[in-house]
Order: C-alpha cells, then structure tokens, then sequence
C-alpha cells in the first residue's frame, strides 16, 4: 500500500511531538486522524499545522479520545492502516498521588492498543522514552537492552510510567498480534508548531528568561523533535522494525554545554543564562524549592550517554546537530513570544 493511501492514527496530535509527527505524515501523503482531549485543543492544533503546512490540511481529521476513558477510541481508529501512540503525560513537577502520571500512562496504553486490534489495526509504532531505558543496573552508554528498574532508586514518577507503559504495550501486542515498534526518544528540543512547549522545551525557556541562577551537573541525550518524527515515520515503513526497540537521541549534553551553546546563538540574553555550576549537595538542599531540580535531583553527576547504532543501521536514521537543535529550540521561543 503506497503512502498516499494509508490511513493513520495518531494519538496526542496536539503535544509537541505529536504535532511534528503528524505534519510529516501529512508532508508524504498520509491520511491522518489524531486524537485529542477536547474540541478547542484539536483547533488549536489544526490552525497551528495549516500555518506551517504552508496549506489547508484536508487529509487530517480530528478526534476526541482520552486516554483514561473508552469513549471515541472505536470512532477514531476505524478504518485506519496503523497506528501511532504518542500520548503521555509529562508532568512539570513530581505529583503528590503516583497514580496520577502512572496510570493514564499504564491503562491508557491498554487502553489504545485494546481498541487497536477491535478496529482491525494490527501496525502499531509506540513512542516511549530513555526514561525506560537508562535507569536500571545497566552502565552508559544505554542501549536498546536496558530496562529502567520502576522501583529502583532513579525511578521518578514519570520514569516509572513510561517504564511499565512499554512494558505493557510489549504484553498487550503479543497478546493481541500486534506488530509493534517501540522508540524510546531523548529530552526533546527543537522548534514547536504554535505556542505548544513541552516540558522539555520549558528547560530552554527557563535559561533564556533567567530562572535558573545556577546550573547543576546533570546532563541528558538531546534529540531534534523533527528528527524523531521522521524516525517514527521511518519506524511504520521499516518491516524489519517490527518487534524491534529503538533509542532515538543523539549526543548527551550537560546543562552547561547548552548554556555554552545558547550564549552563542543568543548572545543578546546572555545576561539572563546562569554562570555558575552548583556543587551536587547544594542543588539536592535546594531540591525541596525547585520542582524542576527535585525531579533530577537523584541522578547529578551520572553518566547518561546512550547509543542509538541501532536506528541508524536498520533505519537509516539520522539526526542533526544538537547546537542546531538548540538554536532552533530558542528561535522558536523567542518568535512565539515566549521569551520575556
């Protein structure tokens, strides 16, 4: 079936992800309905995408699905050739009930993929995380066989659903029949579609607007959310990514090499970017302060390389630089009137 006649479904069309990775579908040919949690949300996004689609995008259409409910799951997959699941929630700060991240997560994920195999869809790319990868009893650099322990000590709330997320969707697809592939992206960056930011891009904006005084030694695999669009298009066209995982990231950058990197592409907020790296004891004290600090605070200092060979090779994925990742991860702030 060539591409001009496939049907696709994309969960959390709206997100920063899911948002690139339906205009890339649209770009080659792709019917595409993607699925959202309210009307205003699936507009927003549909404006946003014409704008840089460059025209209108009759082949999208719009659903409305949550991951925690049944309803519209039937509606919005019917008929479809494949299926791809962004959605999960990422929250800015650690919750104070677990459940709340790990069970839209979990049961979410059942949930789309149960409705999946009803609606006849048996092609399934899923979108995981390194978070599912680098925490576990593994060394760096990461690669594809490593599994995050989701009670282990680096375990964040967010870690451990996207842990037991793709361990459930590997569950359910055998279960099922699915032919399922999973990719297990970095800290996304790069430039959004409208005025949706993930929590990732929030790190950028907080360095250009000065909300970080000083930087703590942490550092995270960087990956251009273009890129992995196009890896998950990559993924859908590839039979030998069937029942494969793939780490979709390219180079590990310390918070000190991007402020390195916005201070030369941004040089007119370099006053706002902090210049000091802080002493692992004092960013963990002032952890209980700053939400962001406390969902990292376990694992200053660590190594968090990962090696993504394996989608190179049997994809024939590429990625593009980190600087110029980040260079357009600050543009697109700043154009969107984000930075203050």
């Amino acid at each position: 079936m060539s591409e001009t006649n496939r049907s696709v479904v994309v969960t959390g069309a709206g997100g920063f992800l899911g948002r690139h990775l339906t205009l890339s579908l649209l770009q080659r040919g792709y019917a595409v309905c993607g699925t959202f949690r309210s009307a205003v949300r699936g507009k927003q996004a549909k404006m946003a995408l014409e704008e840089m689609h460059g025209q209108p995008t009759d082949n999208l259409t719009i659903a409305l699905a949550d991951l925690e409910s049944d309803d519209g799951w039937s509606a919005a997959l019917k008929g479809a050739d494949a299926l791809f699941h962004t959605a999960s929630p990422f929250p800015a700060k650690t919750p104070d009930d677990p459940q709340d991240v790990i069970r839209p997560a979990v049961e979410g994920t059942r949930r789309v993929l149960r409705a999946a195999a009803d609606a006849g869809i048996r092609r399934v790319v899923l979108t995981s995380s390194i978070a599912a990868v680098m925490y576990g009893d593994g060394v760096a650099p990461y690669d594809e066989g490593n599994w995050t322990d989701a009670d282990g000590k680096f375990a964040t709330v967010y870690y451990a659903s996207k842990t037991l997320a793709e361990r459930a969707a590997w569950a359910e697809a055998e279960a099922l029949g699915l032919d399922l592939t999973v990719l297990c992206p970095g800290m996304i960056l790069g430039p959004m579609i409208g005025k949706t930011a993930a929590t990732s891009v929030g790190i950028v904006r907080n360095l250009l607007n000065g909300r970080y005084p000083a930087m703590p030694k942490f550092s995270v695999p960087v990956v251009d959310v273009r890129d992995v669009a196009t890896a998950h298009v990559l993924a859908l066209q590839t039979e030998a990514a069937i029942g494969e995982r793939f780490i979709i990231a390219g180079q590990s950058l310390s918070i000190a090499e991007i402020v390195a990197i916005l201070r030369e592409v941004v040089p007119e907020r370099a006053g706002k970017l902090p210049g000091m790296t802080v002493p692992n004891w004092t960013a963990k004290a002032a952890a209980s302060m700053h939400p962001g600090l406390a969902m990292i605070v376990k694992e200053l200092g660590r190594d968090n390389r990962v090696n993504s060979e394996k989608a190179r090779r049997l994809l024939g994925w590429t990625t593009r630089p980190e600087r110029d990742t980040i260079a357009a991860t600050a543009a697109s702030l700043i154009a969107v009137g984000l930075i203050v």
